[in-house]
């Protein structure tokens, strides 16, 4: 058996780096030689500068995954913004009836219910972590095929390269949405609180910044977000306002505006010898929920510890049932959470009178719940 292994990670983004990380930062960090591979420019988060337009919700467990290998404290000096409420409500009803979903930190002993952090800044206070380690970065390297290493590991978003030349076939469900993005200034305060209004055409995610501001994601038809990208900010305020009932007062364009075509996508296998996705590379979920990052994370996790216990265990950890763990820890848990963000969305847009009474009644039954509500909680918080 070899006393050391090459592990050659493909995708710059949040869920490599980080399991990039935790090999070169874990037990077993002396026996790997990790190298993060990525075809775009090395990314770098500017103090000052303006908030980027790619946030993320991220779970008070995935905090706690970035502060086991000291990549957080850099994140939380530079610019987070904590949300400590969250309400969600459907269009033909209000945010505070008691229809409405709500959830408060308080409730569950934890000082917030997750932080909006950006990308970027995620990204860089992770390579400024390995940095400190002997791992290899190769930013604006483009690859033509797979490189031969002991464990290749595609990190490589939804269009992964890697796993289209290894031949992994997926299955994709298009939304038929496409999700509007920019920053917005606000009439009303937003009390660190992350809202979510259903429309019958998608729905629309506030999310509280820390100066104030809020991070808008409204996911809605493709001719409706072609004109609001068309749109200018003044009309784009307005648009913004109307969909959110007002419920921050009139809103003002006061960022970047982008789109995005929205899929759900799922790998048929996450492995194979010598190969492993994870992230958007093995499954995308529509972004209503804010949980993509956060199951990206869990799956870097999960691979690292396979990986050190393989090691342990004086196994190849490129063979295959050895990443038949990671996955048979992963693919049920992305699938679920896939499958709901779908059939969640499904059952907001439906014009069914019927359906919209049954969804109000169920969800002013979960408000009720206890023990059902606190463990759904607990999921989204990434705690156990």
């Amino acid at each position: 058996m070899k006393s050391t292994f090459d592990i050659t990670i493909v995708g710059g983004g949040i869920a490599g780096l980080t399991l990039a990380a935790l090999l070169a930062t874990g037990r077993q960090a002396g026996r790997l030689n990790v190298t993060v591979i990525d075809a775009a420019k090395r990314p770098v988060f500017l103090s000052g500068s303006e908030v980027a337009l790619r946030v993320s919700a991220i779970a008070n467990g995935s905090a706690e995954l970035f502060s086991s290998i000291g990549a957080w404290d850099a994140v939380a000096a530079a610019r987070i913004s904590p949300y400590e409420h969250m309400r969600v409500w459907d269009e033909s009803d209000v945010p505070d009836s008691t229809s409405a979903l709500t959830f408060d930190a308080a409730d569950y002993a934890v000082p917030q219910l997750g932080f909006i952090v950006e990308n970027v800044l995620l990204q860089n206070a992770l390579l400024d972590r390995l940095e400190s380690t002997d791992a290899t970065l190769e930013f604006e390297s483009r690859l033509d095929g797979l490189p031969t290493t002991d464990l290749l590991v595609g990190a490589d978003g939804a269009r992964s390269f890697v796993r289209e030349q290894a031949g992994i076939k997926t299955h994709r469900w298009p939304y038929e949405q496409t999700a509007v993005v920019t920053h917005l200034r606000t009439e009303k305060p937003h009390g660190s609180t992350a809202r979510q209004r259903f429309l019958r055409s998608g729905p629309l995610g506030m999310l509280p910044l820390a100066d104030g501001r809020i991070s808008v994601v409204w996911s809605t038809t493709p001719e409706v977000a072609k004109q609001a990208l068309a749109a200018t900010d003044k009309e784009l305020g307005r648009m913004l306002t109307t969909a959110s009932d007002h419920v921050l007062g009139e809103l003002q364009v006061a960022g970047p505006k982008g789109a995005f075509p929205l899929s759900a996508q799922h790998a048929e296998d996450y492995v194979r010898p010598g190969l492993a996705l994870i992230g958007d590379a093995a499954h995308a979920i529509h972004p209503l929920a804010g949980q993509g990052a956060n199951l990206g994370l869990r799956d870097a996790a999960e691979l690292a510890s396979v990986i050190e216990t393989a090691l342990d265990d004086g196994l190849h950890p490129g063979d295959r049932p050895v990443l038949r763990r990671f996955e048979r820890a992963r693919k049920g848990d992305n699938l679920t959470m896939l499958h709901f963000m779908t059939g969640l969305n499904r059952l907001f847009t439906t014009d069914s009178t019927l359906v919209r009474e049954l969804r109000t009644a169920g969800m002013r039954m979960f408000n009720r719940s206890g023990p059902i509500k606190e463990r759904a909680v607990k999921v989204a918080l990434g705690v156990s």
